[in-house]
């Protein structure tokens, strides 16, 4: 009877194999875990919030600073903080699913909010907004637009008749933001679908806030050697404020 000696060359091959995969296995579960409850990557694909956040930035968004979903078990991480006036949130849209929005906190449970011709007012006095952009402040929308602004609007109405209330995109309110709730608005306020037309922001929908814009390509024009010309190179290592 012969004795099989193990060739040495595949016994190093496998131990190999066995390394490489330990290595995959330890990348994917810290990759996991720094997904779901530290930092995730997001792209700006909207104008909403110009100048702050702009077509072709890429952020990643703090998540554990508001509490991380446990995923499967519909439970939260404790809070490191509540959301605050002037926060830049990343939440789930209450319109769509698996579709995640970016936008400015305006108001927190138990604010009166309004605003008159394109002037924001929160609790009778008006808000000073370095961030907000405001290319049209003339605009009016449609009335299929106005007509859903108002289905929602009249029922947190405070101090005007509701009978003939009548919104637009840069006159509404005053209304009051309930519990556990927040109202969402874009900077670039004339071009931002948001709060004013949805509604208000469930608590439980808010994601993070964004961390850092790590890289940020303006595309849609030709240009030579884009790599370096259409890579907005100042943007980089930015934290949106």
């Amino acid at each position: 009877m012969t004795t099989g000696i193990a060739d040495p060359r595949e016994a190093s091959t496998l131990h190999w194999l066995k390394e490489w995969a330990k290595s995959i296995l330890v990348a994917l579960v810290v990759w996991f875990f720094l997904r779901t409850f530290l930092v995730e990557a997001f792209r700006i694909p909207s104008g909403s919030m110009e100048n702050t956040l702009l077509v072709g930035d890429f952020l990643f968004v703090n998540k554990a600073v508001f509490g991380a979903e446990v995923p499967l078990l519909h439970t939260w991480l404790p809070a490191v903080r509540e959301p605050r006036r002037g926060d830049i949130l990343v939440f789930d849209s209450v319109e769509e699913e698996n579709l995640k929005v970016v936008k400015r906190l305006i108001g927190v449970p138990g604010d009166t909010l309004a605003m008159e011709h394109g002037d924001l007012f929160r609790n009778g006095k008006p808000v000073e907004e370095r961030y907000a952009l405001h290319t049209d402040p003339t605009k009016s929308e449609n009335l299929i637009l106005r007509s859903k602004m108002r289905q929602w609007q009249v029922k947190h109405l405070v101090g005007r008749d509701a009978a003939t209330y009548d919104p637009d995109l840069e006159d509404w309110g005053p209304i009051v933001v309930p519990a556990d709730s927040f109202f969402m608005m874009g900077d670039n306020r004339d071009n931002s679908y948001d709060g004013r037309y949805w509604g208000f922001l469930p608590r439980l929908n808010v994601r993070g806030t964004p961390l850092i814009v790590y890289f940020s390509y303006e595309a849609g024009s030709w240009r030579p050697l884009p790599f370096f010309t259409a890579v907005r190179w100042g943007r980089i290592f930015t934290r949106p404020s």
